[in-house]
C-alpha cells in the first residue's frame, strides 16, 4: 500500500492476495513468450558486432553470457515460485522492499524500460516494412501505421488473455523456425577455418563483447510478471525459465557458428544484416527475404509480448494504490485489465511518433539491470523470510553464493555505463521518488 513507507511488508498478504484473473499461461505457453521476446530484433545484426571485437572466438561472449544470464535466472526462478502475484519483478521489489521501492520499481520497469524499448522496436518495424514497400516512407504513412499497429495488439489482448498468448505463441514459432532453418542447414556451409582462432581474445575484449551481448539475453522478467494468470505458478515459472534461457542459448551459439563459419571476414562487410547476407548464401535470393519476413515477425512477437504482460504492472501498481484505481479495473467479461492495456499502448504510440529515442533507450538499459538488481537481492530477503515456512517452493542450489554472484556481475556492468548516462539514470529515479513524496502527502491531507 502507499500508506507508511517504514512498515515491514506482509509477504503472506502479497502471496495469498485473490485477483479476478484467469490462471491460463502454463509451461509451454510461459516458455515461448521468453523465447519470444529474448529473441528479439538484435540476434539479425549481433553476429557482426560481436565478430568485429572478438573474430571467430565470438563463442566466448555467449558462453560468458550464459552464465551470467543463468545465475540472474535462477534468482527470477526462486522468488517467482514464492511470489505469485501479478506484478512479476515488481511484485518481487515490493515483497521483499516494500511499497517505496516497490513504487520505484514499478515505474522504472513499465515506463523506465518498457515503453522506450517498444517505441525503438516499433521504428525497427516500420524501418524494415519500408523494405517491402518504399512508397510508405513518410510521416503521415508512419503516423498511421504506429496507430493500426497498437490498436491491433489493444484489440487482441483487452479481449481475452488466451488470445494474446496465442499471437504470442505464433509469432515465437514463426520467426524460430526460420532461425532453426538457417542453424541447421546453414551448418553445411560452415568453413571450418572461418572458425579458426588467429589469437586468443584478452579479458578486456571479452568484457566489452559481452557487455553488449548482455542485453541480447534481457527479457525473461516480462512474461512473468503475468505471475496471477499463470497455472501452478510454483512449478510453471522454474521451468518455463530453465526451458526458456536455455533453448535461447543454444540458438544464440548456433546462429553465430554457422554465420561466422559462412563469411568469414566477409561478416564485417554485413554489419547491418549478417544473417541476411548468410543466408542468401545457404537458400539463394530467397534467404533475404526469408530473414526480413523473420524479422518483421520477431519485432511484432516482441511488441505482443510487451502489451501482453506490462500492462500487468500498472495494473499491480493499481492494485496496491500506488497508481490509479481505473488501471486495475478489470473485464466484467473478458476478465483483463483493459484499461491498464489501453492506457500503456497509448503511450507506446505516443513515444513511437515522437522520434530520436537513443538516449531513452539507454536509460532504459540501465533501468532493467537496476530491475535486475533488486530482485537478486529480494531473492537473498525473502529466502530468509520464507526459511521457516514449509510449503515447496524452488530453491536454488548454494544457498545465497548464486545470487551474490548475481549481484557482483550486475554491478559490474552497471560500472560500463558513461557518467553521463550515471546523470539521466540518477535523475529518472529522483523524479519517481519526487512523485512518491507528492502522492504521500497528498493523500495525508485527503
Amino acid at each position: 500500500m502507499l500508506t507508511a513507507m517504514e512498515n515491514e511488508p506482509q509477504l503472506s498478504v502479497i502471496v495469498s492476495e485473490k485477483e479476478n484473473l484467469r490462471r491460463e499461461i502454463g509451461v509451454r505457453a510461459l516458455t515461448l513468450a521468453i523465447l519470444n521476446i529474448i529473441v528479439g530484433t538484435g540476434i539479425f545484426v549481433l553476429p557482426a558486432l560481436i565478430a568485429e571485437t572478438l573474430g571467430a572466438a565470438s563463442i566466448i561472449a555467449y558462453i560468458v553470457c550464459g552464465v551470467l544470464i543463468s545465475l540472474i535466472a535462477l534468482c527470477f526462478a526462486e522468488v517467482g515460485s514464492t511470489v505469485t502475484v501479478t506484478g512479476g519483478a515488481y511484485a518481487y521489489i515490493e515483497a521483499a522492499f516494500g511499497p517505496f521501492v516497490g513504487f520505484i520499481a514499478n515505474y522504472m520497469f513499465w515506463f523506465g524500460s518498457s515503453v522506450f524499448s517498444d517505441a525503438a522496436v516499433a521504428n525497427g518495424l516500420f524501418d524494415t516494412v519500408k523494405l517491402i514497400f518504399p512508397s510508405i516512407d513518410n510521416e503521415i504513412f508512419r503516423i498511421i501505421f504506429f496507430a493500426v499497429l497498437f490498436g491491433i495488439m489493444v484489440f487482441i489482448n483487452t479481449r481475452s488473455l488466451k488470445g494474446g498468448v496465442r499471437f504470442i505463441e505464433f509469432a515465437a514459432v514463426g520467426k524460430l523456425i526460420p532461425l532453426v532453418l538457417f542453424a541447421v542447414i546453414g551448418a553445411g556451409f560452415i568453413s571450418a577455418k572461418n572458425l579458426t582462432w588467429a589469437s586468443v581474445p584478452s579479458l578486456t575484449s571479452v568484457g566489452s563483447a559481452s557487455l553488449l551481448l548482455f542485453f541480447a539475453f534481457i527479457g525473461m522478467e516480462t512474461p512473468v510478471t503475468n505471475g496471477g494468470e499463470i497455472k501452478n505458478p510454483k512449478r510453471t515459472i522454474p521451468l518455463a525459465i530453465f526451458f526458456g534461457i536455455s533453448l535461447v542459448l543454444i540458438l544464440y551459439i548456433a546462429i553465430q557458428l554457422v554465420t561466422q563459419g559462412i563469411l568469414g571476414n566477409t561478416i564485417l562487410q554485413h554489419k547491418a544484416a549478417p544473417l541476411a547476407a548468410a543466408a542468401k548464401i545457404v537458400f539463394g535470393k530467397s534467404g533475404a527475404a526469408l530473414i526480413i519476413i523473420a524479422t518483421i515477425i520477431s519485432m511484432l512477437g516482441y511488441l505482443g509480448g510487451e502489451i501482453l504482460s506490462i500492462p500487468r504492472i500498472l495494473y499491480a501498481g493499481a492494485r496496491n494504490r500506488q497508481l490509479p484505481q481505473l488501471f486495475s479495473s478489470v473485464h466484467p467479461k473478458f476478465l483483463t485489465p483493459h484499461y491498464a492495456i489501453i492506457v500503456y499502448a497509448f503511450l507506446d504510440f505516443v513515444i513511437s511518433v515522437s522520434g530520436e529515442l537513443q538516449q531513452l533507450i539507454i536509460i532504459a538499459s540501465a533501468s532493467i539491470l537496476l530491475i535486475y538488481l533488486g530482485v537478486v537481492l529480494a531473492t537473498i530477503k525473502l529466502r530468509k523470510k520464507t526459511s521457516a515456512t514449509t510449503e515447496k517452493t524452488f530453491r536454488m542450489p548454494g544457498g545465497i553464493l548464486i545470487p551474490l554472484l548475481a549481484v557482483c556481475v550486475i554491478v559490474w556492468l552497471l560500472t560500463h555505463l558513461s557518467k553521463k548516462e550515471f546523470l539521466y539514470e540518477g535523475i529518472f529515479i529522483a523524479v519517481f521518488c519526487l512523485i512518491y513524496v507528492v502522492m504521500k502527502v497528498v493523500k495525508k491531507s485527503t
